[in-house]
């Protein structure tokens, strides 16, 4: 067993701690297992510590540490902590960031470009398609794409970058033994083999409301910029994207109809000056001003001109029956659920289809 970590973790579970103050601690005295070994006397002249702090640490619960060790152990859990150079290099800039990391799955911890998307659980059509979209058109950017795990935009999120095959991050406001909601726990399995499910929760922590703020914090935190997709004017998304904010990061936010209630947080957000508009793909290019890398591998193709096989059955099921829906689709051509919608994105991003009412595809000019 790892001493230092062992300490962390009994550290980081000290109720009216923080991070700030604890991360505080360890500069103060070189490492966690210093802290404990000072006395109670000396803890209180700290600054900011004082008698109750002090008194809190001295009853730190070692048992549970030695738990949460264990279950590390046992679940092969990655760990970053603070001082580490694993630690994603974009959080630790934040003040509040967290004491210690847990994660599960495989993906860069400071990936060369990672952006997060949030937005409302009730996502409709347009927010969940313009996450498609998007996703898709940034594929040859390889963007890890980051966000937290829950209902509407932020598994339609994951969910794309699960299917461009890129890394995706979901962000949780629990512990690692499980997956909330559970609907999800096929979606966040797919995720761990390029990507993964991060928190700063130990195992078997007690959901309580004030965790996913906490959560939100790391969402904006590890990322580039923070995309706000639908919400309304109050909710966690909006939470996320004034974090990110006060971090000093990017914002977007994606502009709907002016009478729609799922995006009055994003029209708040660009009259406050606090996000600008994203339409597209290109629009966040070049506001971040990524370069086309050079050696990329290319996972977008251009249909328009020369139509691969699976996309030319696309064409002709539309060409003989004008339009068409997804499922009428789906059987018509035999693709299965991800290639089809794949195939789709990239012939509607292309201008060879477009998508009318009632979900329905349809061939430009046809």
């Amino acid at each position: 067993m790892n001493d230092e970590l062992l300490y962390l973790i009994a550290l980081s579970s000290i109720r009216g701690l923080g991070p700030v103050k604890a991360k505080a601690l360890i500069q103060h005295t070189g490492s966690a297992q210093e802290v404990f070994r000072l006395k109670h006397s000396m803890l209180r002249t700290i600054p900011e510590i004082g008698r109750v702090t002090a008194e809190a640490i001295s009853r730190a619960d070692f048992k549970r540490a030695e738990k949460e060790c264990q279950f590390i152990a046992q679940e092969g859990i990655r760990v970053a902590a603070w001082s580490d150079s694993q630690y994603p290099e974009r959080l630790k800039h934040c003040d509040d960031s967290p004491l210690l990391i847990y994660a599960r799955g495989n993906f860069d911890w400071n990936p060369a470009r990672a952006i997060s998307i949030v937005g409302t659980r009730k996502a409709d059509f347009y927010g969940k398609h313009f996450c498609e979209m998007l996703i898709a058109g940034l594929t040859q950017y390889q963007p890890t794409i980051i966000s937290g795990l829950a209902h509407g935009i932020d598994g339609a999120a994951h969910m794309a970058a699960v299917e461009q095959g890129l890394p995706t991050i979901a962000c949780v406001a629990h512990g690692l033994e499980r997956i909330y909601p559970p609907v999800h726990r096929t979606l966040a399995s797919r995720m761990e083999k390029k990507g993964g499910i991060v928190s700063e929760f130990m195992s078997h922590s007690e959901i309580a409301p004030e965790m996913f703020p906490m959560r939100n914090r790391i969402i904006a935190g590890m990322a580039d910029c923070t995309i706000v997709v639908q919400t309304d004017i109050k909710g966690g998304s909006m939470i996320t994207a004034h974090i990110a904010h006060s971090y000093g990061r990017d914002v977007f936010a994606v502009p709907g109809r002016w009478s729609d209630g799922l995006s009055k947080g994003c029209h708040q957000l660009i009259k406050n000056n606090m996000a600008a508009i994203l339409s597209s793909a290109e629009d966040l290019v070049h506001y971040l001003q990524w370069d086309k890398p050079t050696h990329s591998k290319q996972t977008t193709l251009v249909f328009s001109e020369h139509p691969n096989k699976q996309a030319q059955c696309i064409i002709e099921a539309l060409r003989t029956a004008h339009d068409l829906v997804f499922d009428d689709l789906m059987g018509i051509t035999q693709h299965d659920w991800g290639t089809l919608n794949s195939l789709l994105l990239q012939l509607e991003f292309e201008g060879v289809i477009k998508l009318m009412p009632g979900k329905r595809y349809r061939l430009i000019g046809s």
